[in-house]
């Protein structure tokens, strides 16, 4: 579910239905944080961020303001940042999995199939270690674009940056893995 499909996205968290309004926000975003979370880190680490995000939304819900930001940014901001803490274990796996390399095809499968999961497993290697290769905030950008599908300016209000910035930080990171990738290719 999107912020567009909900009615009220700025809801008041202050007031007697605060649970009731954290409860609706729940229902219309949790999913949606838990694949950008999932997508990010691991679908188990995603449950317990997702839950996290709740609790911290819960605990802050009354420096939350309206006129900022809509919730569904709040709440992906509140996310990435919960994410953060994670971003060293992140970036040590994608560099772990770059050292690895492919896992090998235990199966007999056909020769097709065999060099299609070889070619997916090489494109992951690389496309891990371009990622791992960005800066945090460049990283954060790109996902939450990419994988929570948040627009330039619901990055920055998620973050709390300007959107030049966020625009800014979305073409060094495109810029840096197409590089990343294009020399890789040149290598092979």
């Amino acid at each position: 579910m999107t912020a567009e499909t909900i009615p009220d996205d700025r809801p008041d968290l202050t007031g007697a239905r605060a649970g009731a309004e954290l409860t609706r926000l729940y229902a219309a975003h949790a999913r949606d944080l838990h694949r950008y979370l999932a997508r990010r880190l691991t679908p188990a680490a995603a449950d317990d961020l997702v839950a996290e995000t709740f609790l911290i939304a819960w605990e802050r819900r009354a420096t939350y303001s309206p006129g900022r930001a809509s919730a569904r940014a709040w709440l992906f901001g509140i996310a990435t940042n919960l994410a953060r803490r994670h971003a060293r274990d992140e970036v040590r796996g994608l560099r772990a999995h770059t050292r690895a390399g492919p896992e090998p095809d235990t199966a007999e499968a056909a020769e097709v199939r065999a060099t299609a999961r070889a070619d997916a497993a090489n494109q992951t290697a690389a496309l891990s270690a371009g990622l791992a290769g960005l800066s945090d905030e460049e990283r954060d950008a790109l996902l939450l674009v990419a994988w929570a599908g948040l627009t330039p300016k619901e990055v920055a209000e998620a973050l709390g940056i300007n959107p030049t910035t966020v625009r800014t930080r979305l073409h060094r990171a495109r810029t840096a893995l197409r590089t990343h990738l294009t020399d890789r290719e040149n290598r092979t």
